[in-house]
């Protein structure tokens, strides 16, 4: 989240970032936003009695702000059909591996236990099925002999960070131009 804060102070870059919302009080991504000038809303899943009513109260908060576009940082809840058909085409999400391997949770150690030579990371489309959305960009990292899941996720993201300003731009851009 950060990073894409960052990447849109530039006056060349394609977002316009007006709205942070997390799932979680907790969450430092709030403040930090709110330190850049950023309004920040939680919207506690923890609150609601159903996933739908939850996304209810978050799709209504992307209404009231006039949000066009969605750009998942470590928003680690999986979002119903429903809900994803409503932000379909102007969703997208980053994953730490090179899609289609790897969906879900610990994907370096997996790629470790599997013998991969390279790692990796995905922005792609959201989609109903959990990083199974239609791939924006990927970015290629060696597997070193000595790399535990730690070393390789620590390696990483710096480029996952750079993967996802640039694919943002890039899948905003294409929205634009359609």
């Amino acid at each position: 989240m950060e990073a894409l804060l960052e990447a849109a102070e530039a006056p060349d870059y394609a977002a316009n970032i007006v709205l942070v919302i997390s799932n979680r009080p907790e969450a430092a991504g709030l403040s930090k936003a709110e330190a850049r000038g950023i309004k920040a809303i939680c919207i506690d899943h923890k609150k609601f009695r159903t996933r739908e009513e939850f996304e209810a109260e978050l799709h209504a908060a992307l209404m009231a702000y006039q949000i066009e576009f969605v750009a998942c940082a470590g928003f680690m809840r999986v979002l119903t059909e429903k809900f994803v058909r409503l932000w379909q085409g102007r969703m997208i999400n980053i994953h730490p591996s090179l899609l289609p391997k790897y969906k879900g949770l610990h994907t370096h150690q997996r790629a470790l236990d599997a013998g991969d030579r390279e790692h990796g990371a995905t922005v792609h489309w959201v989609s109903a099925e959990v990083d199974g959305g239609e791939i924006i960009d990927q970015i290629k990292l060696k597997v070193q002999t000595s790399d535990t899941a730690e070393s390789l996720s620590r390696r990483l993201l710096p480029l996952e960070l750079e993967l996802y300003k640039s694919a943002l731009n890039k899948a905003i851009l294409e929205k634009m131009h359609q």
